[in-house]
């Protein structure tokens, strides 16, 4: 194993991936003196400012995969100890330059980058190490106090025999006692990660409760989008079922709905309403991923109908003959990799990201057996960890959705392929 050094190695660094980029990936940890991208090899050297804020970084992107543009980029400390910084004259070569970054200025702003980091990932925290002590019985009270060290936490039994709160907040909460005010009266409460509401509520323990456990779905959300949520999403929904309308009743059914919505959670089962065929209930793992699913999904097209996407009133949907069941199928995407799946969740896109693709497969394939829903304009066959992916650029962003929630989970070349939305504008930015 290499050992610690202030220069990482990144690798897998395609052409779209700027300095800037990988700037913004690495400047919460400390102040960044060097950088030198490597773009023959698809890989780039960068010098922080101490070999504590390197090891800082790698322990950190050890737990959350670094993605930059939607691609995975793979960082391990470097052999060189330090970089050089090489004569400019050698860049006409083919060779890479050595940039000096620091300055004073710059060093402030990374320092203040880094305190921003370091808040969410006190949010995270406080989210996370709420849903583990409550694996352990009913958590009554807890209370968090600054300065929080992320890099060295310690469990020890405390002199108090009872812990005393005063408000209910992103840094202390009394789940005994809910009525309790956010903050000190003639202060204004600050809206925020940690104020995460109904994600603190208790899963029902009715028949039909969801035994996915949303307090894990924060933490791996907040690994994901570093502390922070999507824009337009609140976090604080606590209801799992969807009501799904405007459907096309002659091209819907069950299994087309689940290859569409677990693009934003697990599904726990379907129902189509038999006194309103165009009508729909879907219930998701939790309240996060049905808000997900309402936030994106809202005002999509599909088979010529622009759905309409909204909470239902039922909690969830009662079991039946009616229902399919989908609780434990091993087709729900967020089994595994929750926070990367999470990473990807968007509105449908033109462009279609193929994955599990058999090794000999060829571009000429995957475009005969998605033609059929409408004219596919580009495609791109690339490999990422020897593994064969496709991008697949429809016309229209409703013929790419058809093209998902019919051949998802299709067989092609004697493999089961998986479809989801691309976030790339063009499959140029691809490699």
């Amino acid at each position: 194993m290499t050992e610690p050094s202030k220069v990482i190695h990144v690798r897998n660094v395609g052409h779209e991936i700027s300095e800037n980029d990988l700037l913004q990936l690495f400047q919460p940890f400390g102040v960044i003196t060097k950088l030198v991208m490597l773009r023959a090899k698809n890989q780039a050297l960068l010098q922080m400012q101490d070999v504590n804020s390197a090891i800082s970084a790698l322990q950190f992107y050890t737990n959350v995969q670094p993605t930059i543009r939607g691609r995975n980029v793979y960082v391990q400390f470097s052999s060189h100890q330090e970089l050089t910084t090489m004569d400019q004259s050698t860049q006409g070569r083919g060779d890479e330059v050595s940039k000096p970054l620091f300055n004073t200025k710059y060093a402030r702003v990374q320092y203040l980058l880094g305190l921003l980091f370091r808040a969410a990932i006190y949010m995270t925290a406080v989210v996370s190490l709420t849903f583990n002590f409550q694996s352990f019985g009913w958590l009554c009270r807890f209370d968090f106090f600054l300065p929080f060290d992320i890099d060295c936490c310690v469990l020890s039994l405390s002199s108090l025999d009872e812990l005393q709160v005063n408000y209910n907040n992103d840094r202390s909460r009394d789940f005994t006692n809910p009525n309790l005010p956010s903050e000190q009266k003639g202060r204004s409460s600050q809206s925020g990660y940690g104020d995460m509401g109904g994600m603190y509520d208790h899963q029902s323990s009715a028949a039909g409760a969801v035994p996915y456990p949303q307090m894990g779905n924060a933490a791996a959300i907040a690994a994901a989008f570093g502390g922070g949520l999507p824009p337009g999403i609140s976090g604080t929904n606590d209801r799992c079922t969807v009501l799904v309308s405007n459907l096309n009743p002659d091209r819907v059914d069950e299994d087309k709905l689940f290859n569409l919505f677990s693009l934003y959670g697990n599904i726990v089962r379907i129902k189509l309403l038999r006194n309103k065929p165009d009508h729909a209930l879907v219930q998701m793992g939790d309240g996060f991923q049905a808000e997900l699913a309402v936030h994106f999904l809202k005002g999509a097209m599909l088979f010529g109908k622009r759905l309409e996407v909204n909470f239902s009133k039922h909690p969830n949907i009662t079991q039946g003959a009616d229902t399919h069941e989908y609780i434990n199928s091993n087709l729900n995407r967020f089994n595994r990799n929750a926070a990367k799946n999470y990473r990807y969740c968007c509105s449908p896109t033109k462009i279609l990201h193929i994955s599990s693709l058999p090794q000999e497969i060829v571009e000429d394939e995957i475009v005969r057996h998605l033609e059929e829903h409408g004219p596919i304009i580009n495609t791109k066959l690339f490999e990422m960890n020897g593994k064969k992916q496709a991008h697949v650029q429809f016309e229209t962003e409703e013929e790419a959705t058809e093209a998902l929630v019919c051949k998802h989970a299709t067989t092609l070349g004697g493999s089961i392929i998986r479809i989801s939305f691309s976030q790339l504008q063009s499959i140029r930015e691809s490699s």
